[in-house]
């Protein structure tokens, strides 16, 4: 009898004594299989539902065929997917682990057009089409808030990191300048973290100073943190960029701790002098890298208000000079010298890799829209993708190989499997394949987020 071949069918060659062939016949199969994972931990924390609660709908209800809620739930979805343009959507609409994960099998999801009138407010009230508002404020105590939800108990102290970073700018944008340092025309959004969680995106212009609105920033998410843990200890950690007299006094004045980057010059280096001699020594005896710390008080002639706490690290490497200082409040009594640089400024460092998620990752650099509102609320929903990585990874990953990954090896171990799927009338049921590497993890996951 003839073997029947379906037009259809792709010839890969030959595997062994058999044909290798292929055929777009498999049915409804989907890539995006550990989206189900997601919407676990959505329904955890709540995310999708009050971050609606930032939103104003002005739209018929009668007419309404995609809520506030889904559509917001669906772009945060394919972000944390890899999907972070609009038109993928046009494809991804009929994806049917993501409908499955929506609750919405075998319907259509909202395309294009319409989340990107989700994220173009600023046009309300100058056509017809444009009908949903945010409110910067909710989405801002929104971020802090899971921040703070995230904790079974107060803590003793908490670390507030904070960093910008360029986002290059490619067309026309509202805001849009040329940063000499990152050579290229770019917004530089302000981040703060505390450890891997993140509490405030801000987007800003490049023309301003890296800590322009900082004390703002910091103020509004103290307060916050304050309501709920009155007695927590706060402390706030950032490079050079972020020593300015107005962070410094607002930390003095609020009970905030602080320990910042300094900026080298000429008084300083000659303050150290004599411990750079020591250290000079002690690498040549040894034939290793030598430090010897300076702790002192020290005023700039101009921009300081007052005298500070200035520690100041003096390294011999490779037979050259290598000068580092810090500024500080703490007192002497609670943070040696070596103490505060090595192990508390030096660790700020890792907020790079959290910068790397969030743009890397996440998208959070995606921002041609021509306005900065719009590309505030992207930054944000990236923002937010982040954080509902950050749930599956705190709620259902701890004790696990991937208990430390980063969002985006997440994505790659147990978000992009695939899934064939099934609908019936009692169930909807994602078969996943057998051979599944991350199967275990999965699992384990699953029955944490799902507890």
């Amino acid at each position: 009898m003839p073997t029947q071949c379906s037009q259809s069918e792709m010839d890969f060659g030959s595997c062994g004594s058999r044909k290798l062939v292929g055929a777009f016949d498999g049915g409804a199969i989907s890539s995006n299989g550990g989206v189900v994972l997601l919407a676990a931990a959505d329904r955890r924390i709540g995310l999708g539902e009050r971050l609606a609660t930032c939103f104003t709908d002005h739209r018929h209800a009668d007419l309404v065929t995609h809520s506030l809620a889904d559509l917001l739930r669906q772009r945060i979805f394919a972000l944390a997917l890899g999907h972070e343009d609009l038109i993928d959507h046009d494809a991804l609409r009929f994806d049917p682990a993501l409908t499955a994960a929506l609750g919405k099998p075998e319907e259509a999801l909202a395309g294009k057009s319409t989340l990107n009138r989700l994220e173009h407010a600023g046009k309300i009230g100058l056509d017809r089409h444009h009908k949903l508002d945010h409110d910067p404020a909710a989405i801002e105590r929104l971020l802090v808030d899971l921040f703070i939800e995230a904790h079974a108990k107060p803590p003793v102290r908490i670390v507030l990191d904070l960093d910008a970073t360029d986002d290059p700018l490619h067309g026309e944008q509202e805001g849009r300048h040329f940063n000499g340092y990152y050579d290229c025309y770019c917004y530089l959004p302000l981040y703060i973290f505390c450890g891997r969680h993140l509490l405030a995106a801000k987007l800003r212009s490049s023309r301003v100073d890296a800590a322009e609105g900082s004390v703002d920033e910091v103020a509004r998410i103290v307060r916050q943190i304050r309501a709920h843990w009155p007695n927590v200890s706060v402390v706030i950690r950032a490079d050079s960029g972020f020593c300015r007299d107005d962070l410094m006094t607002w930390c003095e004045e609020n009970s905030v701790k602080y320990v910042l980057g300094l900026a080298g010059n000429s008084r300083l280096t000659r303050t150290i002098a004599p411990e750079m001699r020591k250290a000079r020594t002690k690498a040549k005896r040894t034939g290793q890298p030598a430090r010897v710390f300076a702790d002192f008080i020290y005023r700039t002639r101009k921009s300081w208000s007052r005298k500070r706490r200035v520690i100041g690290k003096a390294e011999w490497t490779q037979a050259d000079a290598n000068p580092r200082f810090i500024v500080t409040n703490v007192h002497e009594a609670f943070g040696a010298a070596r103490f505060l640089y090595e192990d508390v400024y030096c660790q700020r460092g890792e907020m790079e890799n959290r910068l790397k998620e969030c743009q890397g990752d996440l998208f959070a650099d995606r921002t041609p829209t021509p306005t900065m509102r719009a590309n505030q609320l992207r930054l944000w929903l990236s923002s937010l993708a982040y954080v509902l990585m950050c749930a599956v990874r705190r709620i259902g990953l701890p004790g696990t190989v991937l208990e430390r990954a980063t969002c985006g090896t997440i994505r790659l171990q147990l978000l992009k499997i695939g899934a064939l799927v099934t609908i019936s009338v009692r169930r909807v049921k994602l078969a996943f394949a057998s051979a599944c590497p991350c199967r275990e993890v999965f699992m384990l996951a699953q029955r944490r987020l799902c507890a």
